[in-house]
């Protein structure tokens, strides 16, 4: 074990900022990582052994006690649970003779549960050692579990348990025509880099990750920093239920993400850059090395780019399984081999990132979008879309459709014209931007996509009249009480206050007073939390408390209070909590009481 390990220290240069990717490769080969190898890896590394122990115990891929040589892992998306995931994971659990959340006696498996695994297209879906599973059904879990009786290798499963297609039903400006590998840096070189980054204003491009945010305007932040060491980083961590729209352009357009991370590296002065990989797209991780190397072996990485001068490479960071980690910072900080925890901002990221150096941080289609806008100029893109909102949007489509999948959309396209395209019918509401975005009533199927209307990540999730509300809505309470990094009282108790209280009613124990005390803690939570996830955490239940305050009401039972209790007083209380500078003190004797 010690002469193993010592391999995957030297692999990884014996680096503390790559103690994710140890950690991997050791949870790889042993399924835990042991005690006596945190010994190893504290000497090695010199690292407090608490931190590294603090660290495995944040990511959910991470394990300190022994998981099965087959470890099975299914995701409870919503997406999934409406293709009879529940169901299937009872049959799975039955066959093979264990309980869920444990490892079988005699180690050989172990199964579980996973927030998403960014294949809501193609589910039900699954992990099986990190390697994606997709279209489950009985048929295939038998014939899974045979394999595992027989011992039979991963790697020697069939490869239609682990097809992962691509399903694009509407290419536009982006996923059409895809440029040749070079073309985008060739135009940047021959314009100049400070009239590309004048095309990239011109564009009018927005971060597509969700927040908005000019790229031009970022890349020239960070170009303007006196520091000379400056890093890019692309941020593929799309943990959202719902989204996989990064997962595609990976797998089909990967040459234009990584051209678009080098031409913003020889606008910012970068020479180092990071692609931060979801763990849950382990299958694609090897194809993406490929395609690295085809590129400095054409001069499009490394040293000298096309005779220019350029130095940059790109290096393959794989997450654990942390929701959190899509927030940049916290990437940055799990980039560094550290919990992923957001940071105080300011500073913000352009000014001290990665290694407190000047960091570009953008998202996969950002990037591609760059590349395009470099060979064709930023007029082009800035003439489609709206006024606002410049360009066209990739979109995740799942739930309740008949195909499910990936679109291209110019901005200001209404939801009405989304629906029809993907074959959805009958529709109750759309969950647009994922569990953190704004659940809509089909009566607003005439609202535009765009940041001055409906703003989104790139995800919409369909639900037809058959589906319950408070189903959906307990869904994402749960999921956001399970990824949240624990950082802040306010999100840590408060989403798990928000899960108890929103249980409490969904399963008939409430009255109107639990309702009202639900939106003051809503509101609670989303004031005061740290960072993206607190803050949205509550959207769920507050957009569907506004559209369909009856399905709450259904629930409700009229019950009498015990003497002495004055529920007014206490919401009054509960009232000031959001402006006062103990709100999380208060919180945590809420949750004691």
């Amino acid at each position: 074990m010690q002469a193993f390990i010592q391999t995957i220290i030297d692999k990884h240069e014996a680096a503390p900022v790559r103690l994710l990717a140890i950690l991997r490769d050791i949870q790889a080969e042993y399924q835990h990582i042991s005690a006596a190898t945190i010994e190893i890896l504290a000497t090695a590394l010199k690292l407090p052994r608490t931190q590294i122990i603090s660290v495995i115990e944040f990511y959910s891929f991470l394990h300190t006690t022994p998981t099965g040589k087959y470890d099975i892992l299914l995701s409870d998306s919503i997406t999934d649970r409406m293709l009879g995931k529940q169901n299937l994971m009872f049959y799975f659990a039955s066959q093979l003779k264990l309980k869920i959340g444990e490892l079988r006696s005699d180690g050989l498996v172990s199964l579980n549960n996973t927030s998403c695994t960014g294949m809501c297209d193609q589910g039900p879906a699954g992990i099986v050692n990190g390697y994606a599973l997709t279209r489950l059904d009985r048929p295939r879990i038998d014939a899974i579990i045979k394999l595992i009786e027989q011992h039979t290798p991963v790697k020697q499963w069939p490869a239609e348990f682990f097809a992962v297609s691509d399903n694009i039903y509407q290419a536009g400006l982006l996923l059409q025509a895809p440029i040749k590998p070079g073309d985008a840096l060739k135009a940047h070189f021959q314009r100049g880099a400070q009239n590309t980054l004048a095309e990239i204003d011109i564009s009018g491009l927005r971060g597509r990750g969700g927040a908005g945010f000019k790229t031009a305007m970022k890349w020239r932040f960070c170009a303007a920093e006196p520091e000379t060491e400056r890093y890019v980083v692309c941020n593929a961590d799309e943990g959202e239920p719902g989204t996989f729209k990064d997962r595609v352009i990976l797998n089909s357009y990967a040459h234009q993400v990584f051209e678009g991370m080098t031409v913003c590296a020889s606008i910012i002065g970068a020479e180092q850059g990071f692609l931060y990989l979801r763990g849950e797209y382990l299958h694609l991780y090897e194809k993406l090395q490929a395609i690295l190397q085809e590129r400095r072996e054409s001069a499009l990485l490394g040293n000298n780019i096309l005779n220019q001068g350029i130095n940059f490479d790109i290096e393959i960071r794989l997450g654990c399984g942390a929701y959190i980690c899509g927030e940049e910072s916290a990437l940055i900080e799990s980039l560094e081999g550290k919990r992923g925890i957001p940071r105080n901002r300011p500073p913000y990221p352009v000014s001290q990132g990665y290694l407190n150096k000047p960091t570009v941080v953008n998202n996969v289609e950002t990037f591609l979008a760059s590349t395009k806008i470099a060979v064709h100029g930023g007029q082009w893109f800035a003439d489609v879309g709206t006024e606002q909102s410049q360009g066209t949007k990739i979109l995740s489509i799942s739930g309740d459709c008949a195909k499910p999948g990936i679109y291209e959309y110019a901005f200001g396209v209404t939801v009405a014209q989304v629906l029809n395209d993907c074959g959805a019918y009958d529709v109750l509401g759309i969950q647009v931007g994922g569990p953190s975005g704004t659940f809509i009533d089909i009566k607003e199927s005439q609202r535009k996509l765009a940041f001055e209307d409906l703003a989104t990540g790139g995800s919409f999730i369909i639900f037809n009249q058959s589906r319950n509300i408070l189903d959906i809505v307990k869904n994402f309470t749960h999921f956001f009480a399970h990824e949240s990094c624990g950082f802040c009282t306010p999100c840590r108790v408060g989403t798990s206050l928000l899960k108890k209280q929103l249980d409490k009613i969904t399963e008939g124990h409430g009255s109107a007073g639990d309702i009202v005390a639900l939106e003051e803690l809503c509101q609670l939570v989303k004031n005061n939390s740290h960072c993206g996830l607190g803050q949205t955490a509550a959207n769920p239940i507050l957009s569907t408390l506004q559209r369909y305050p009856e399905r709450y009401a259904e629930k409700l039972k009229d019950i009498s209070y015990e003497p002495g209790f004055d529920l007014d007083a206490s919401l009054e209380t509960a009232r000031h909590l959001a402006n006062r500078d103990d709100a999380g003190a208060h919180l945590t004797q809420v949750e004691e009481d």
